[in-house]
């Protein structure tokens, strides 16, 4: 086996690896938005997130993780689309922010 079949089997598997994790994680966030738009009487739209970046960043004990920031958005009226953010440091939810919207006069709206 040369060192070279072993350098780009590595490589590949790396990449898969990693593809596999982030996509675990895009649904862990899509999980915590949902459950946060159910109780907050909100609708998720779309059931998309879209990545908005990946950096490195040291949790609680030090370790070096990375942190993933997502944005989605949201409807609390059936008819206007709002902004939201979430924020994930390595499968730890760090923040989860949503524009301002209206909040409807019917509690029953999108029910």
């Amino acid at each position: 086996m040369s060192l070279s079949l072993i350098f780009w089997s590595t490589v590949a598997v790396a990449l898969v690896s990693f593809w596999w994790q982030s996509d675990q994680i895009k649904h862990l966030a899509l999980a915590h938005v949902h459950r946060y738009c159910k109780a907050q009487n909100l609708q998720l739209l779309d059931q998309i997130m879209v990545l908005r970046g990946v950096w490195p960043a040291r949790n609680d004990q030090g370790s070096l993780i990375l942190r993933r920031r997502y944005s989605f958005e949201f409807t609390s009226t059936g008819q206007a689309r709002y902004q939201g953010r979430i924020e994930l440091l390595g499968k730890h939810l760090e923040k989860l922010e949503l524009d301002a919207y209206i909040i409807p006069d019917d509690e029953n709206t999108l029910q």
